[in-house]
């Protein structure tokens, strides 16, 4: 599913316009359409029932009188609360205006203070003040809009996206709306799906309003993966599936008091479908990671005596590598001298996929030019924002300020495929593309989550998936197993290895989808470590 910004939006309806011939007040009709449905759908027929509509003097609040006339035809009170004089509505927002009852538009310039008393016994107050073309931070009678309506302690159903939310970023602008449901037209804004403005969002609804086939294939943006596309994107297993058909992984991981770390990469690799693991790890810890790992083959490296492995490991590590099909390489590795050295080496002498995770990105960190020695081949890196921060030498307010822009950089300079892991986690790739996992919740704050997401990358890899792909599928399934968990774990005490136990029920509820309806729930509010 592709997301844009509200500028993108606004050339796509540019082009509807001028090139498609479609009447601007017959885009708006459908925008206004889509959301009366969805209201109706969420709240039922009009007997009895009341909407307040408050509306800008902009397109939103055009969109917001079509609400209010369609709802008024099937029985509903639908009165408008204009925070503007009728003679400043101008365009397509004027000539709906001009359909409305004029005892249903009450118009209050001086602001909305006077007229909180109209919220009460309301079913539902419709946000339709700034739509999604706001930037600045919003203040005077809209700000105080904006605080009466979430002071209301009414259900609101924000049109397009709610008030204050900035359409690229997410970011709240001052202040904004917080909505029960959102109702966003012909596809969703990336303010609809970026924290903050996802949790404000609250349910999303994308309304269908006839935008050409032709626009919404042109348009820049960015994919969001949620479960219908998760499921156009995974390959089920045929029949004659055999455990050297699902690929070999290698993982190089483990050190004194991180041995839990190597576990779990290495059984969720098992978990998200790798025919084979082999798991090598510092001699001295063998004896544990067998315990550890009953399906996994296991590779003691280096001296008895050291609990991490050091860099005369590489020969047996790259000959190792050579018979495998990707290596997951980081997980509880440790930082000594001698271990980062390793890791540079195995930079330059691998010819495998690598994914690099958790202290192989410290590794990397003082020098991501090594990542450039790799040219031609897989490389991906799984950074929480601490490890992205290091990795540009920033900080994690850089990283968190733009997080698509962030990903998107380091991908594109170094030439790697990226997850920036955190509540709608970012995959970057190489060319430029970015997608937006939509799936995991608050119960994945916690240690060890990296290291399951390291082990499903790696085996969708192994599996012959491209490296975007995986990213986006393996990002998914991760999030989305600790989504079917939210039941029975909640989310206070998720662990990793329940979400690494739930990985196979994760891929095959996501095999048995197909062309569900694009329904987006945006109230998780955290993922990963």
């Amino acid at each position: 599913m592709k997301v844009v910004s509200g500028q993108v939006m606004q050339l796509m309806d540019k082009r509807a316009i001028g090139e498609f011939s479609i009447p601007g007040l017959d885009l708006m009709e459908r925008a206004g359409r889509g959301c009366a449905d969805a209201i109706v759908d969420t709240f039922g027929g009009g007997t009895g029932k009341r909407a307040v509509i408050v509306a800008g003097k902009g397109n939103n609040g055009g969109d917001g009188f079509v609400v209010s006339r369609l709802l008024s035809e099937r029985g509903w009170d639908a009165p408008v609360l204009l925070l503007a004089a009728p003679a400043a509505i101008a365009g397509d927002a004027a000539a709906n205006l001009a359909r409305l009852d004029s005892r249903v538009v009450k118009s209050v310039p001086q602001g909305i203070a006077g007229e909180r008393e109209l919220f009460e016994g309301a079913t539902v107050i419709v946000d339709a003040l700034l739509g999604t073309g706001m930037k600045s931070e919003v203040s005077g009678i809209y700000g105080e809009a904006i605080d009466a309506i979430n002071a209301a302690g009414v259900p609101v159903v924000a049109v397009d996206i709610p008030s204050g939310v900035d359409s690229a970023t997410g970011k709240v602008l001052g202040r904004a709306v917080r909505a029960d449901l959102t109702v966003t037209f012909a596809l969703p804004k990336l303010g609809n799906i970026l924290n903050p403005g996802a949790e404000l969002c609250g349910r999303l609804v994308v309304a269908d309003i006839g935008m050409p086939d032709t626009v919404v294939v042109e348009a820049e943006g960015v994919e969001f993966t949620d479960l219908p596309s998760a499921a156009l994107l995974f390959r089920p297993r045929p029949a004659t599936a055999h455990k050297g058909t699902g690929g070999h992984t290698l993982v190089v991981a483990g050190s004194t008091g991180k041995t839990g770390a190597a576990a779990m990469a290495a059984n969720s690799a098992l978990r998200a479908g790798a025919g084979l693991v082999t798991l090598a790890v510092p001699a001295l810890l063998h004896p544990i990671l067998e315990a550890k790992t009953t399906e996994a083959m296991t590779i003691p490296l280096g001296p008895g005596a050291k609990g991490y492995l050091q860099a005369g490991a590489l020969p047996e590590i790259a000959a190792a590598a050579a018979v495998r099909d990707v290596v997951a390489l980081g997980p509880g590795l440790g930082t000594a001298p001698s271990t980062v050295y390793l890791v540079h080496s195995l930079l330059a002498a691998l010819r495998q996929p690598i994914v690099l995770d958790a202290d192989a990105l410290n590794a990397v960190a003082p020098a991501p030019s090594l990542l450039l020695k790799r040219k031609g081949l897989i490389t991906v890196l799984t950074p929480h924002p601490g490890e992205m921060a290091r990795l540009i030498n920033g900080s994690v307010p850089e990283v968190e300020e733009d997080r698509i822009g962030c990903a998107r950089d380091f991908a594109t300079r170094h030439r790697v495929h990226l997850i920036l892991k955190g509540a709608r986690s970012i995959i970057a790739a190489p060319d430029g593309r970015i997608a937006v996992n939509g799936s995991g919740n608050p119960g994945m704050a916690s240690g060890g989550m990296g290291d399951v997401l390291t082990g499903v990358v790696a085996a969708l890899i192994g599996q012959g998936y491209d490296p975007f792909t995986a990213c986006q599928l393996g990002a998914f399934v991760h999030g989305f197993a600790a989504d079917l968990l939210l039941e029975t774990r909640g989310s206070q005490g998720m662990s990793a290895t329940d979400v690494q136990e739930a990985l196979p029920a994760a891929m095959d509820r996501i095999a048995r989808t197909r062309g569900a309806h694009h329904v987006l729930d945006t109230d998780n509010t955290s993922q990963g470590e």
